[in-house]
Formats: structure tokens, C-alpha cells, sequence
């Protein structure tokens, strides 16, 4: 069995601004809490990280808080807000609704999201 606290992450990603992802990692597998603050959209704070026109990451998301909207390439669009569960395939932007921070627990993301790439 292993155990890993976010206040204890191993690693903190912050994006340009508005917000950060706490990593911890057990095993083989990286869980991500990601902070977005009131203004954060990916295409603006990640997407320069990134270096991708859209969020490239699978997700398996639980909302603790705050709001978020996701639009797919096809142009599909959805809402999640708190006690959500979401299942969100590559190809998206996504942003902050309202003036309250998202905070999400991420299961599925991809290991290098929001990472600088030197």
C-alpha cells in the first residue's frame, strides 16, 4: 500500500498564472490537484506551457469546488461544478465560470501536463 498527501506533493506546476497543479505519484501513476482561479482559461495559462493549440491530456476529473466550462474541438460544450465526475478526451480548452475558483482532482491526466518543457 502507499499513501501521498497533496500538502506534501512532489511536485507544484504553476501555470503562466491564475493557479497550479499539485503532483503526487504512486506507482506508475500521477494524481493531479489542479487550482484554477476566477479568469483562468487553458488556452491562455497552459496552452503556452503546452505548446499545443488545445489541452492535449485525457481527464478523469472530481470537482471539489468552484466551476468549470469545456469546449471540444468539435465544438460540444459542458458545464461541471462541485461533486461532478468527468470523463474529458484530448482535444479541449477549458475555463473558469464565475468569480470562485475551480479546484478539481484529476485521476487521469497525462504525466507532463502543465509541465515546462526546457
Amino acid at each position: 500500500m502507499e499513501t501521498k498527501a497533496f500538502a506534501t506533493p512532489e511536485e507544484k506546476r504553476p501555470f503562466v498564472d491564475k493557479g497550479q497543479a499539485l503532483v503526487v505519484t504512486l506507482g506508475d501513476r500521477s494524481v493531479v490537484k489542479g487550482t484554477f482561479e476566477p479568469g483562468w482559461r487553458w488556452s491562455e495559462h497552459v496552452g503556452p506551457i503546452a505548446g499545443t493549440a488545445s489541452c492535449q491530456s485525457p481527464h478523469l476529473l472530481y470537482v471539489l469546488s468552484g466551476r468549470m466550462a469545456v469546449r471540444m474541438e468539435d465544438g460540444s460544450e459542458s458545464e461541471i461544478g462541485p461533486d461532478d465526475v468527468a470523463s474529458i478526451d484530448p482535444g479541449h480548452d477549458a475555463w473558469v465560470v464565475g468569480e470562485a475558483a475551480c479546484v478539481c482532482v484529476d485521476f487521469g491526466i497525462s504525466p507532463t501536463y502543465a509541465q515546462h518543457q526546457d
